[in-house]
């Protein structure tokens, strides 16, 4: 664990799940900033390889009941998508790869570009647009 938390050592995910687990915290609550004011966003680097650029981020955390499911979705330019609300208690996680999601929210607006993700409870209204000229993709979680 010194030489860990010093840098001197690159630990593997599965250490840190047991180092959780001994601490009795969940594995997001030990890499989450200790500054973050939003308990789902953690966009935390979790793993980096010996190689340039390999590495694993732990965006975002949700508590779930039941069940995770992931999507991948893609909008062709100027296709929409208006979903029900969900029943109280879930939540998505976007992270869109390639173009720029148009989120409706409550009536307001999130744009999401590649590389970007966002978390919301969707218990409520909500749709996807694609405004763009390309097509736009994304991962979508929902959580139950």
């Amino acid at each position: 664990l010194v030489a860990i938390e010093a840098g001197e050592k690159n630990v593997s995910l599965g250490t840190l799940d047991r180092v959780a687990e001994a601490l009795d915290v969940v594995f997001s609550d030990l890499i989450r900033a200790p500054d973050n004011r939003d308990p789902g966003r953690i966009n935390e680097l979790a793993w980096a390889g010996s190689q340039p650029g390999s590495k694993a981020v732990l965006l975002a955390s949700a508590p779930a009941r039941r069940e995770v499911e992931l999507w991948e979705w893609c909008l062709a330019p100027g296709e929409q998508y208006q979903s029900s609300c969900d029943a109280q208690g879930f939540s998505e996680q976007i992270f869109v790869y390639e173009g720029r999601l148009t989120l409706e929210l409550d009536g307001g607006v999130q744009h999401i570009a590649a590389g970007e993700f966002f978390m919301f409870a969707s218990h409520r209204a909500y749709g996807y647009r694609n405004e763009g000229e390309v097509a736009v993709r994304f991962v979508r979680n929902v959580v139950f």
